[in-house]
């Protein structure tokens, strides 16, 4: 497979965690019957093996939360991928390893028993809290062990009383440190790869009492279209030990061709995190300073860039308003509106709302300011507008590092009650008010606007029973 199948994902109902997680269209739940025999079935496929691969290493670069991982799989790119995904344990920490903490076992190459209770497809990704155990079957994408850790970690970590977060992070000369949320797609990776600040980490970090920590060891940026020019602290990293995934090379100079999408859109790389020559290790900051929600608006009347009040913040964190990207999951051929309960809600354990609290609580106990910037289209919606241009989006990220956008005079943008700044450096003063760069008739824009306002309050009715009235009033007006 060339992307996730969140379709196919599970967690099995246990009695240690039944009443922790959030159960639904996100964690479905599968039994530990069946749980068992996927893993025996799985462990069968990998004694069958004439190789096989096991690789052991860190999430968590703060040593008070990391969890030691281990991963057994028949493929050396599924091990070397998380080689370069997880914290690689110096010589004597792999020594003195012992026991981990979580197995991946990883037998994508043999499918799942369709018929057997709980699955619905060849493809199973299933993971065991109790067990301490995730199991892959029909699947070979490497992302599900990436993400996988990830959905471990996201359950851990607020259990044990700090924050786990999809986003990236950097830290400026100053200390500044800046979290980056969005979905794939959303430009996280890219413009958190920024060469005049270090990078603590491109998309899972937590936030405790001292600051915030990378989950991670490395990088999976996105490599469709990628070029020196438009990325080059990306395009250098991809280098001997980089691993490249879905991509079409010349197997006789084994040139890549990053513009191609014959096989996916979703074509990645992934590298460890010292690729990156302004890569800070070990990855731990300070408490944050900025908080950007990225989005890609394809409807194309969303702001570049707006301000948010403390409610505006937790409402648009809880919506986690974006549109897919082609390629990411299958399927997805074309950007399509959809919400994202926090901005990564394929991987969450715990209900949104939790993870919103602890957030406010945060930002308010270190006076974060919030951001809102979409990185997605302008002038018109997709297929008809263009997508903001990329320098624009790093001359917006710029000037709220320089503190320029502090001291920006404003004015509200209706329906969504968002403040826009007048003037941005390096950024077209048009650009900056949907309505000023939209090339239809001002009815189609009115009407395009009034449409996403809507789905932005059809969403939020699944969480206004447990979110403040200042929040559920802090979203969009008609």
């Amino acid at each position: 497979k060339t992307g996730r199948s969140p379709r196919d994902k599970r967690v099995v109902e246990e009695s240690a965690t039944v009443d922790d997680v959030w159960w639904g269209p996100v964690n479905k739940k599968l039994s530990a019957e069946s749980f068992a025999a996927n893993y025996e079935r799985a462990a069968n496929y990998l004694n069958t093996q004439d190789h096989m691969y096991v690789f052991d290493g860190f999430a968590g670069w703060d040593p008070r939360y990391r969890i030691k991982v281990r991963v057994v799989c028949a493929r050396a790119y599924h091990a070397l991928f998380m080689n370069n995904m997880l914290i690689r344990p110096t010589a004597e920490e792999l020594e003195n390893f012992g026991e981990p903490d979580f197995t991946i076992i990883n037998a994508g190459q043999y499918p799942a028993e369709e018929s057997a209770d709980g699955m619905t497809s060849s493809t199973s990704v299933a993971i065991s809290f109790e067990r301490r155990q995730m199991v892959i079957l029909g699947t070979e994408y490497a992302g599900e062990m990436k993400k996988g850790v990830f959905t471990v970690m996201h359950y851990l970590m607020p259990k044990a009383g700090v924050l786990s977060l999809h986003s990236s992070c950097n830290e400026g000369p100053r200390g500044d440190v800046s979290l980056f949320f969005g979905l794939s797609g959303t430009g996280k990776t890219t413009l958190s790869a920024d060469p005049a600040r270090l990078l603590i980490g491109d998309d899972e970090h937590v936030w405790t009492d001292t600051g915030v920590f990378n989950i991670e060891g490395g990088c999976y940026a996105k490599a469709i279209d990628l070029s020196a020019k438009k990325e080059p602290e990306i395009f250098n990293a991809i280098r001997f030990g980089s691993v490249l995934e879905n991509v079409v090379y010349d197997e006789q100079t084994r040139a890549v061709d990053y513009s191609d999408r014959s096989i996916t859109e979703n074509t990645r790389c992934a590298y460890p995190i010292e690729y990156i020559p302004s890569a800070k290790v070990p990855c731990i900051g300070g408490h944050p300073k900025n908080i950007i929600l990225l989005t890609c608006d394809a409807f194309g009347v969303l702001p570049p860039v707006s301000k948010l009040t403390p409610a505006q913040a937790m409402y648009h964190f809880i919506s986690g308003y974006t549109a897919k990207i082609a390629g990411t999951e299958e399927g997805v051929t074309e950007p399509e509106a959809t919400f994202s309960a926090c901005f990564g809600q394929p991987f969450l354990v715990w209900h949104p709302v939790k993870y919103a609290q602890m957030l406010a609580r945060k930002m308010q106990e270190h006076n974060a300011h919030v951001w809102l910037v979409n990185t997605g289209w302008s002038g018109g919606s997709y297929g008809v507008g263009k997508r903001i241009s990329l320098n624009y989006s790093r001359a917006i990220i710029d000037a709220i590092h320089s503190g320029e956008l502090e001291k920006a005079a404003y004015t509200n943008y209706s329906v969504f009650n968002l403040q826009i700044p007048q003037a941005v450096s390096k950024v077209p003063d048009r650009l900056l008010n949907p309505s000023d760069a939209w090339t239809g008739n001002p009815e189609e824009f009115s009407s395009t606007l009034a449409k996403l306002a809507q789905l932005f309050q059809a969403n939020f009715k699944t969480y206004a029973d447990k979110a403040t009235p200042d929040i559920v009033a802090a979203g969009p007006q008609l």
